[in-house]
C-alpha cells in the first residue's frame, strides 16, 4: 500500500468567505482546500504554509491544527491507472489566516484558479470530498 500525507488550509475571511483552489488533475476538475502533500521531511505546518502560497498567491499563518483525516483508496479507484496496490491518504487540516501577498492563479500545477466563496454557497460547487471535511472539522459546514 502507498501512502500520501498532504497538509490544507481553512482560510477564511471577514466578509465570511472561503479560499479555495481550483484542482484540474484526475478525471475531473473540481474546488478543493488549498494545500498539498508534504515534500520528504518537510513539516506539515511549513508544507501548508508553502502550498497555500503556490495555490493561491497568499502567504498564511498557522492558527491551529483542526483534524487528521484518513481513508484508504482501493487500486482501481486510484488517479494513476497503470498502479496496482491502494492509497492510503492522511490529510492534515489546518486553519490559518492570510498575512500576505495577493491572489494568484498557480501556473503549471495541479490547480489552475482560487478565488474566494461565500460559506454558503459552497454547497453548489463542484468539489472535492476534502471540502466537506475540512468545513465540518471548522465548524463551518
Amino acid at each position: 500500500m502507498d501512502m500520501r500525507v498532504a497538509a490544507y488550509a481553512v482560510v477564511t475571511d471577514d466578509d465570511g468567505r472561503l479560499l479555495l483552489a481550483h484542482w484540474n488533475e484526475g478525471r475531473r476538475a473540481a474546488w478543493t482546500m488549498p494545500g498539498g502533500g508534504l515534500e520528504h521531511g518537510e513539516d506539515p505546518e511549513a508544507a501548508v504554509r508553502r502550498e497555500v502560497r503556490e495555490e493561491t498567491g497568499y502567504k498564511v499563518a498557522v492558527d491551529e491544527l483542526l483534524g487528521i483525516d484518513s481513508f484508504v483508496i482501493p487500486a482501481n479507484r486510484r488517479l494513476q491507472r497503470d498502479v496496482a496496490v491502494p492509497l492510503h491518504a492522511l490529510r492534515i487540516v489546518y486553519r490559518a489566516h492570510i498575512v500576505g501577498g495577493k491572489l494568484r492563479y498557480e501556473q503549471n500545477g495541479s490547480t489552475d484558479r482560487a478565488e474566494w466563496f461565500h460559506v454558503e454557497h459552497v454547497q453548489r460547487l463542484s468539489r472535492v470530498k476534502l471540502v466537506d471535511v475540512a468545513l465540518r472539522m471548522a465548524d463551518l459546514g
